[in-house]
């Protein structure tokens, strides 16, 4: 990771396909802030989850969405920054090192939300509008991308402005407000922030330098999430007794994190980089990859917010709100995960979707059963579908990727 790489392109600030293909330290160091920001959302989420109103504890759902979206948006971004930009360019690094930054203020304020939410949204704005016009001076050689940044600073604008006048308010107002301020921050974004009268510029905003760069920060992105959820279940665990109950839980729900670990490397995670390598349409391929991360790392966090309510209360009656993370989380896992092997093999993932469809149907009969016993199901459905990955590949070579043309 530390390795040298050669020079970027002559006269500019934009990487070359020679350039450096793995995380540099500072990328490492912003990986490290966005931890820390996971387990603000899922220690926000927790109590919430755990309230005897039924309103706050659905309420608690819609805010994990809305609160862990932009914390992921801002790490995806800053990624293709990184990809776009020499890493060794001092605007560059001071752009990451004040992104960390704002992303420790924004989780910081997630631990008393009601005073201080508003800061999480302020920060936001500050970083989503600041950055590319911090960049567009930089660019002045490069018409195109700078076109790019004109227009996601127009769209970051217009976004903010909801951001702030939810702000402003609480509740269901706000987190309305919210919810449609990242709705538009991210499908403008796959339209490359368009504008009426204008054409867009031919650079797309999922360009790779490397084929190989982004993949890896994506795969790095999983483990994070991952870290996070086995962080969050020996957290939860080392501060409840450790009944028999408690002990089932934390087997079951480690067992859980390393399912979804093999079922995502195994194979599309595995050989994501080649598949970027050889396909025809880079960008596009790029573009899909994000949106299935951004579903599979939503999904594990939705896990770690069930196994603290599995760990924190494994006996006892379940309760709707608790399965929509302890079952709803793997689903949503498995869904992201069918996205990337669409694009890394061309293929509808047959296995995934049973999965997901199996989870669904299990909802109604566990609740009358106890969170640990929901748990326990969704560990199951995960091993049976890692064992289908298996036998699919038993006595086969390892599958090469076939991303679509």
């Amino acid at each position: 990771m530390g390795r040298p790489s050669k020079p970027a392109q002559v006269g500019g600030i934009l990487r070359g396909e020679e350039d450096a293909q793995q995380a540099s330290f500072l990328e490492l160091f912003f990986d490290l802030v966005l931890v820390f920001a996971l387990v603000g959302v899922v220690s926000r989420m927790g109590p919430d989850l755990l309230s005897d109103n039924v309103g706050v504890r659905w309420l608690s759902l819609q805010y994990t969405v809305v609160l862990a979206l932009p914390l992921l948006w801002l790490w995806t971004t800053t990624a293709y920054v990184t990809s776009r930009f020499d890493y060794r360019n001092r605007w560059i690094q001071l752009l990451v090192l004040v992104s960390a930054f704002g992303l420790l203020i924004m989780a910081t304020s997630l631990y008393e939300f009601e005073q201080r939410g508003n800061i999480f949204a302020i920060v936001y704005v500050a970083l989503h509008i600041g950055r590319p016009l911090v960049l567009r001076p930089l660019l002045r050689e490069h018409q195109n991308v700078r076109a790019l940044y004109t227009r996601l600073a127009i769209w970051a604008s217009i976004s903010g402005a909801i951001w702030l006048a939810g702000a402003t308010t609480h509740g269901n107002q706000r987190i309305a407000l919210w919810s449609i301020a990242i709705t538009v921050d991210l499908v403008v974004a796959r339209f490359r922030w368009p504008l009426p009268g204008v054409h867009r510029p031919p650079t797309s905003a999922w360009a790779m330098a490397s084929s190989r760069h982004l993949p890896e920060r994506y795969q790095q992105l999983l483990l994070i999430a991952l870290g996070e959820t086995v962080l969050s279940i020996g957290l939860t665990y080392a501060n409840h007794p450790a009944t028999l109950a408690a002990k089932a839980a934390l087997v079951v729900t480690f067992v859980s994190s390393v399912l979804m670990w093999r079922i995502y490397f195994y194979r599309a995670g595995q050989v994501l980089a080649e598949a970027v390598e050889i396909s025809s349409n880079r960008a596009a391929a790029g573009g899909i990859v994000g949106v299935a991360h951004l579903l599979m790392v939503l999904g594990i966090t939705l896990t770690a917010a069930g196994s603290e309510i599995v760990l924190a209360h494994p006996q006892g009656p379940s309760v709707p709100a608790w399965l929509a993370v302890i079952l709803g989380g793997p689903a949503l896992f498995l869904f992201g995960r069918s996205r990337l092997e669409r694009v890394v093999f061309n293929r509808l993932a047959v296995r995934r979707f049973v999965g997901i469809g199996v989870l669904v149907l299990l909802a109604p009969p566990l609740l009358l059963g106890p969170p640990l016993l929901a748990a326990f199901a969704a560990a199951v459905v995960l091993f049976g579908v890692a064992v289908a990955d298996a036998r699919r590949a038993a006595g086969r070579p390892p599958e090469a990727p076939s991303p679509s043309a």
